[in-house]
C-alpha cells in the first residue's frame, strides 16, 4: 500500500509542486489550504504524514501540529521561511518530528520524509510486538517505551511530546554521562546541529520543568560545560 501524505499549505502553486514531487516518489497525496480544510480532510482517512506550512493564515501551524499530535501519532513535517525562529522552536517542542525550511530543497525534504517515516514505522513495530525492555524505571519515574508515556512517583501521567521523550530516553540510555548537544539533535532530530541553534537547551528546559517541577526535588538534568546535559538519576 502507498504511503500517504497530507499537504497543508495555503499557496496552490507550492501544494501543487509537493504534490507532483511526492507522486513521482510514490506517495499518495492529498491536499489543504486551511486549517478546517485540514480538519475535513485528515478526519476522512488515515495518513501517515503531514507537511504542514507554519505560517498559514487564521489559525497557524503551531496550534494544527497541537491538534494532531493530541489525536494521532501522525508524523508532522513543518515548513517554515522563518529559519530557527521562537515559532519553529515551539512548534517542535509541540510534538513535530521535523522541519524544512523554504525555498527547500527537494532532496532534503523527501530525506526528511524518509526519516520521518522510518522512525515511525519503527515505533509501531515495537508498539505491535512488544518491546524487549518495555520500560526504564529511574527515582520513582517510569518512562513506558512503547506507549511513549511518563508517570510519575505519585503515579500521575505526564505529557510528553515526542522530541521531549526522545530526549529523556536518550539521556536515561547514558546515565551519569553527558551527551552532546550535536548527539541529541541527531538523535532526536536526525539533523546536524546548526551554529548558534538553541533548540536542545529549549528542549530540555521544557523537560526539567516537567521533572524537577517540585522546588524540594534535587536538579536531575545537569548541564555539563562544554559536553551536553547529562541525567543524575538512579536506574531499577
Amino acid at each position: 500500500m502507498k504511503q500517504k501524505i497530507l499537504v497543508v499549505d495555503d499557496e496552490p502553486e507550492l501544494r501543487q509542486v509537493l504534490r507532483t514531487t511526492l507522486e513521482k516518489e510514490n506517495y499518495e497525496v492529498a491536499e489543504a489550504g486551511d486549517a478546517e480544510e485540514m480538519r475535513q480532510v485528515f478526519a476522512s482517512d488515515d495518513f501517515d504524514l503531514v507537511i504542514l506550512d507554519l505560517m498559514l493564515p487564521g489559525e497557524d501551524g503551531l496550534s494544527l501540529t497541537r491538534y494532531l499530535k493530541e489525536r494521532s501519532d501522525v508524523g508532522v513535517i513543518i515548513l517554515t521561511g522563518k529559519g530557527e525562529s521562537v515559532d519553529l522552536i515551539i512548534g517542535l517542542e509541540m510534538g513535530a518530528d521535523d522541519y524544512v525550511a523554504k525555498p527547500y530543497n527537494r532532496r532534503e525534504l523527501l530525506a526528511r520524509i524518509k526519516s520521518v517515516m522510518r522512525r515511525s514505522n519503527r515505533q509501531a513495530d515495537v508498539a505491535a510486538a512488544g518491546s524487549v525492555k518495555s520500560q526504564i524505571v529511574f527515582s520513582g519515574w517510569c518512562l513506558d517505551l512503547p506507549h511513549h508515556k511518563l508517570a510519575s512517583p505519585e503515579g500521575d501521567d505526564i505529557p510528553l511530546t515526542m522530541a521531549e521523550f526522545q530526549l529523556l530516553r536518550v539521556l536515561l540510555e547514558n546515565p551519569g554521562q553527558p551527551v552532546d548537544r550535536e548527539k541529541l539533535s541527531l538523535k532526536i532530530f536526525n539533523k546536524e546541529l546548526k551554529e548558534n541553534s538553541r533548540n536542545i537547551d529549549a528542549l530540555v528546559r521544557r523537560l526539567r520543568l516537567k521533572l524537577e517541577a517540585d522546588e524540594n526535588q534535587p536538579q536531575m538534568i545537569k548541564s555539563v560545560r562544554g559536553s551536553g546535559y547529562t541525567i543524575l538519576t538512579t536506574l531499577a
